[in-house]
């Protein structure tokens, strides 16, 4: 949930700014390369970490986790941030655009981390993980593996397969039929989008494109297991779960710490937002339409353009569908995103076609009007945002059918 460029990570460690840790630090990674692990000592820790939310972009505001192995006898102190990607990775935005973008782990330093976190005025939370030497020799000696180049990168998905998530599997893997987490946060009925949805508040374009662009594969109740995409719940699943030894099932958490709590600040919500501008635009075709009554001639570039941009959005809407990998299947936006609008919009002013546009532009304005009505029972939410959107399209598809109705004038 926190994409970070590859150039901000620490592959090989240097774990310390001091002279001494340093060359201990360059002596644990020696032994690494040559044995394949670092070796622990008793003072190590295994800490999940937790940043909240920040509103500076969208894919900030899920918030983000990570997991810090730290050892000060060793001089070892690093995060494995699994939100890191490459922006020089072959074909990285068509690979973006199809959903199949690399992402990778890395081996950060952790106070410059976390300190970033705290400029930005994140919460940072720890969990420090109830596990012998050996389980977190284990799992350091996974992460560490991992981090390397040639196994670093892995195949992103942002709801089953992300920087939170990792922090759920890597453990479960590890660990195999020891852990029950706690999942008690589950609330009937609720879907992915609304999980996403309560992140958004202060992301009114944000949650506009992700419900634009994603279809009704998130809008089944989600398992429990299914929250533990977004951090918040990674926390709330450490926190009650158990870990099984020796038959006997311990606490998963040692002690939880909370790093920083960011200090209160007025978030604010620009006016422009997605009901607003298409409000504006459904009064400014009214006001055409209405222009267009009075003197009896058409106004042709606002169908141009009504129609064309919602059709354009139609066909981003059918590329997300058959042509990406993204949770965009079975998208009921296609609806009133009518990918045939463009390029029909751009023929509306041919004489030769008013049989078939007063027909065509009929049909439309009866199937929005439909639309409308069924629009707060369809199993995939819409949103109100796009009602004024398609109320417009209902009052220029109605004025064109009745525009095509008058005789040409000889």
């Amino acid at each position: 949930m926190h994409p970070t460029r590859r150039d901000q990570s620490i592959f090989p460690l240097i774990a310390k700014r001091s002279i001494k840790p340093i060359l201990l630090s360059l002596l644990i990674f020696l032994g690494f390369e040559s044995t394949g692990q670092v070796r622990l000592s008793e003072e190590a820790e295994i800490v999940v970490i937790t940043i909240g939310p920040y509103q500076g972009e969208v894919w900030s505001a899920f918030g983000h986790s990570g997991i810090r192995v730290y050892d000060p006898k060793q001089g070892l102190d690093v995060i494995f941030d699994y939100g890191v990607f490459d922006f020089n990775q072959g074909n990285f935005f068509l690979n973006f655009a199809k959903g199949l973008l690399k992402y990778q782990v890395a081996a950060r330093y952790y106070e410059p981390f976390v300190a970033q976190q705290i400029r930005l005025n994140r919460s940072v939370k720890a969990q420090y993980l109830n596990l012998t030497l050996e389980e977190k020799q284990l799992m350091t000696n996974y992460l560490w593996n991992n981090a390397k180049p040639e196994n670093a990168e892995y195949l992103y998905n942002y709801v089953y397969d992300n920087c939170a998530t990792k922090i759920r599997d890597i453990p479960e893997e590890l660990f195999q039929g020891r852990i029950t987490f706690d999942m008690s946060y589950k609330v009937e009925g609720k879907t992915i989008r609304d999980l996403m949805d309560d992140y958004l508040d202060y992301q009114p374009w944000g949650e506009f494109g992700i419900n634009l662009g994603l279809g009704q594969q998130i809008d089944q109740d989600a398992p429990a297991n299914d929250y533990m995409f977004l951090p918040d719940y990674i926390f709330k699943s450490f926190e009650g779960a158990t870990i099984k030894r020796d038959s006997i099932e311990v606490p998963l958490v040692a002690r939880a710490e909370m790093i920083y709590s960011p200090a209160e600040e007025e978030m604010k919500i620009g006016i422009m937002t997605p009901l607003a501008v298409f409000t504006i635009l459904f009064f400014v075709v009214g006001f055409i339409t209405n222009k267009n009554f009075k003197t009896g001639k058409r106004t042709n570039w606002i169908d141009v353009f009504l129609f064309s941009f919602v059709g354009f959005i139609g066909w981003w809407v059918a590329f997300l569908w058959f042509g990406t990998e993204h949770l965009s299947k079975w998208n009921l936006n296609i609806l009133w995103a009518i990918p045939i609008h463009l390029p029909l919009a751009f023929f509306v002013a041919r004489k030769k076609f008013r049989t078939f546009m007063k027909v065509y532009f009929k049909v439309t304005a009866y199937w929005y009007c439909l639309l409308l009505v069924m629009w707060a029972f369809l199993p995939q939410p819409l949103g109100m945002p796009l009602v004024p959107l398609v109320l417009a399209m209902v009052l220029r598809a109605f004025y064109i059918a009745y525009d095509f109705r008058k005789p040409l004038a000889s």
